[in-house]
């Protein structure tokens, strides 16, 4: 899946992204072989797609000569980011606009420059530090099947408005009022589905069987979702960014990263789009049932990214 603001992001990122992130000369540099004295702890919150880009992480560090100590699915933000502040971990991925919202409540979320815009100087306030985001996003979506966006001619959220008589929409309970829910989807492109069905699996496998079988016409359903490919699924765009931009970005206390470790992670970063991060869900969670760490370990060989 392409987003159509991605291609603008990358000067965006790089140039605003570079001001904020962290002090090489704060951490102890690597010696000729790369090997360093510090410990970094690799984290990742409490689902598997985190743990998967936390083994992206951690597995390139350790390539670089880091001693890397990983502590997986520690839980939620209100779990992480204190122990980011307190130095119970060093790193973890985590999402822009979410991460932004999560600090921040009154945020400017309108754009993906205004979030890249303001999270810098917010985590600084918290001693944080981000690098250089990746392209791949894990964000909220309206998910139509191809036969429906074949018939009614979908391309925007909007092209589904001229159709709210017919449609019956999928989602959490609480996108019914969230303001980036239905509220949101009223007031930026006058989509008021005729009825809402709430199901409480995150856009999960019941959301999706429900639109498959033609019981919702549309659905919430995040990017990332293996179920959007395998199904053959449409994301309809979001030109006005009703969705804040979630793209997946390296979160570390400020005085923790190297320079070798900070051109470590953003050469992750620069090679991590939807598609791929869809890829490495799809061999973890899918029938394949690789173990993260092993998956990670594929996707960078296969990136040129270990043995480098």
């Amino acid at each position: 899946m392409k987003l159509p603001f991605i291609a603008a992001l990358s000067v965006v990122a790089g140039s605003l992204v570079l001001s904020g992130c962290s002090n090489p000369t704060a951490a102890p540099a690597p010696d000729e072989s790369g090997a360093t004295d510090q410990t970094l702890v690799v984290s990742s919150a409490d689902f598997t797609e985190s743990e998967i880009i936390g083994n992206l992480y951690a597995e390139a560090l350790k390539d670089k000569g880091y001693t890397v100590e990983t502590k997986f699915r520690i839980g939620t933000r209100e779990a992480y980011i204190p122990a980011l502040e307190d130095g119970s971990i060093d790193l973890i991925p985590d999402y822009t606009g979410n991460l932004l919202l999560a600090l921040d409540e009154d945020a400017d979320v309108s754009s993906p420059e205004s979030i890249l815009s303001a999270l810098p100087s917010v985590l600084e306030a918290k001693k944080l530090t981000m690098l250089t985001p990746a392209a791949a996003e894990d964000k909220d979506a309206v998910v139509v099947t191809r036969a429906t966006a074949d018939k009614w001619s979908l391309t925007t959220i909007e092209d589904l408005a001229a159709h709210n008589d017919e449609v019956v929409m999928a989602g959490p309970p609480e996108f019914n009022k969230r303001p980036v829910g239905l509220p949101g989807l009223e007031k930026n492109y006058g989509f008021v589905p005729s009825k809402f069905e709430p199901i409480s699996d995150g856009g999960g496998p019941a959301t999706v069987k429900a639109l498959l079988d033609g019981k919702v016409t549309a659905a919430n359903i995040f990017t990332t979702s293996t179920a959007i490919p395998a199904n053959d699924l449409v994301v309809l765009e979001d030109p006005k960014n009703n969705f804040p931009a979630q793209q997946v970005v390296p979160v570390a206390a400020a005085d923790k990263l190297d320079e070798t470790a900070v051109e470590t992670l953003d050469a992750i970063s620069a090679k991590l789009s939807t598609e791929e991060l869809i890829k490495l869900n799809e061999q973890v969670s899918g029938s394949a049932k690789v173990e993260p760490k092993q998956a990670a370990i594929t996707w960078l060989t296969d990136q040129g990214l270990l043995g480098n």
